[in-house]
């Protein structure tokens, strides 16, 4: 069975899997096929239901959970690492809905955090993740909704935060912010997708041990972004919950499903979100 494992070329993701991809490790499993592709490239994919084993945004986890599975390895998960409203403008606007704000795509994370805490804001523009900074900046939009380095280089360019999202999601539930997660074809056989869960766990592992052997990896897909703020960005989103996600961070992603459910952006939801390995060995 040749499945494909698709994920960003965003360094957090490149370092995770450098050592599954790359044969740097002997796994019980491995992909007949790499696809790499911006996050929301990726969950359109899994919304049609092409992905076999991908990178997914929590923010698109309720429209597909019933067919998919959250891996306990390889998510992104963490404190002080939310989304960033950034702006020109250095004091908070008199009206949120009449801003124009440029999303890095309508079903990712940062969007499903931006509709929690300011549902007035209606007025969306979405753009690749790595457009949004020079729209703020060119007047295209009067504000940006920014992930990944963005969050590092924003200040260079004149740009404000108006509102730091993961900051505000901590306030109001005292959790780490889920972004993004590995998900898996729940009619995949079990063995298969259990497989497929410690092979990922293991590459994290092998990363954390040896960082510098995903570097040259990592480099050649981030778009001659800055070294140091490559390794920023895999210190930032790559953690403890990248290797196992623990209780902590499953309550978390418990409770942003359950918030986008009483936003109505779905009916129901699979009592069995996770892939549950029944020996329990890590």
């Amino acid at each position: 069975m040749v499945l494909e494992l698709a994920f960003s070329p965003c360094p957090n993701d490149t370092f995770i899997f450098d050592a599954l991809v790359n044969a740097r490790l002997d796994s019980a499993w491995s992909p007949g096929q790499v696809a790499l592709a911006d996050v929301e490239a990726l969950n359109q994919k899994a919304l049609s239901g092409e992905a076999d084993v991908t990178k997914l945004s929590f923010g698109t986890l309720p429209y597909v959970a019933h067919q998919y599975q959250v891996l306990d390895a390889g998510s992104a998960l963490g404190f002080g690492c939310g989304p960033l409203l950034i702006s020109k403008q250095q004091t908070m606007p008199a009206d949120w809905s009449a801003l124009r704000v440029a999303i890095p795509g309508s079903h990712t994370t940062a969007n499903l955090l931006l509709s929690m805490a300011f549902p007035q804001i209606t007025q969306k523009v979405e753009m690749v993740f790595s457009d949004i900074e020079q729209a703020v900046v060119s007047g295209q939009v009067d504000a940006g909704l920014i992930i990944h380095e963005s969050r590092f280089t924003y200040a260079s360019k004149g740009l404000s935060a108006l509102v730091d999202l993961g900051a505000w999601w901590e306030s109001q539930y005292q959790l780490p912010v889920p972004l993004g997660c590995i998900v898996v074809k729940r009619s995949l056989p079990e063995r298969l997708k259990l497989d497929i869960q410690q092979s990922i766990r293991r590459s994290v592992e092998y990363a954390f041990a040896q960082p510098e052997a995903s570097m040259p990896y990592t480099a050649a897909h981030a778009q001659e972004m800055d070294p140091e703020v490559m390794k920023q960005h895999i210190a930032l989103y790559v953690n403890q919950y990248s290797v196992s996600l623990g209780e902590e961070a499953r309550a978390a992603i418990r409770q942003m499903l359950n918030s986008a459910l009483s936003l109505g952006l779905v009916t129901s939801l699979p009592e069995q979100i996770f892939l549950e390995d029944p020996d329990n060995t890590h």
